[in-house]
């Protein structure tokens, strides 16, 4: 996700500071995309916050905000410490970019989450994402009303599964568990939605170029669901 957003905002000419926690997948990134400067940190450290600060000259458009957790399954066999660690990483993850970009956001910058609808409607194979990303839920409408009287918006996405290698993680995970084919499983995940088709992560980073135009600012405050239709309430 983090790669396809990435690209998404060089494509747009918008230089990038890819934050991660490995040296080599960012220098990697780097090499093919010319406009991304790596900043080596770790999202689930306190001073991941100084070394983002550091990263960055000038005012931050926009600050992105796309940690993933480990798959550990459902509260059956999850850790309970794997709770407080999803916790550390999705939401003061999420502190901790906030306290890095601060001293360089402006009027009209953006705060933009992936929460995932975990939070949102949970799944019983999926504890550590369901209670981490509701989390997040909270603390971006917290975000919202710090940020939103100062002119920088705030913006959480609801992906929903994606096509992507998480997912099939999410789904080895839940078919070990049921004792059934990873395949069933992700026909499950399809079967959800009203299109047919997952989204795929280009598509969730072209939603988060978007955010970019300055119409974008109606958006604040809102959860932007992109599921594909797997979400049939009328709330």
């Amino acid at each position: 996700m983090g790669t396809a957003i990435t690209r998404s905002l060089t494509k747009a000419g918008v230089p990038v500071v890819a934050v991660g926690r490995r040296r080599q997948e960012l220098d990697d990134l780097a090499a093919t995309e010319p406009l991304v400067e790596p900043c080596i940190a770790d999202i689930g450290e306190d001073a991941a916050s100084a070394a983002l600060a550091s990263a960055l000259s000038g005012p931050v458009r926009m600050a992105v905000f796309a940690a993933a957790l480990p798959v550990k399954g459902s509260l059956d066999v999850i850790e309970p410490s794997a709770l407080a660690t999803a916790t550390n990483i999705k939401v003061a993850g999420m502190v901790r970019m906030v306290n890095g970009v601060r001293e360089r956001l402006v009027e009209g910058s953006r705060l933009v989450a992936v929460a995932g609808s975990l939070g949102l409607e949970p799944n019983a194979s999926a504890a550590g994402p369901g209670v981490a990303n509701a989390g997040l839920f909270n603390l971006m409408r917290q975000l919202g009303l710090l940020w939103g009287p100062r002119g920088v918006t705030t913006h959480t996405l609801a992906p929903g599964p994606i096509d992507s290698p998480r997912l099939h993680d999410l789904a080895a995970t839940a078919a070990e568990e049921r004792g059934v084919s990873v395949e069933e499983v992700l026909e499950t995940y399809t079967g959800r939605t009203s299109s047919g088709r997952l989204p795929t992560a280009e598509e969730i980073a072209w939603f988060v170029a978007s955010l970019l135009a300055p119409e974008a600012a109606a958006l604040h405050g809102a959860v932007i669901t992109l599921d594909g239709g797997v979400r049939h309430g009328l709330v």
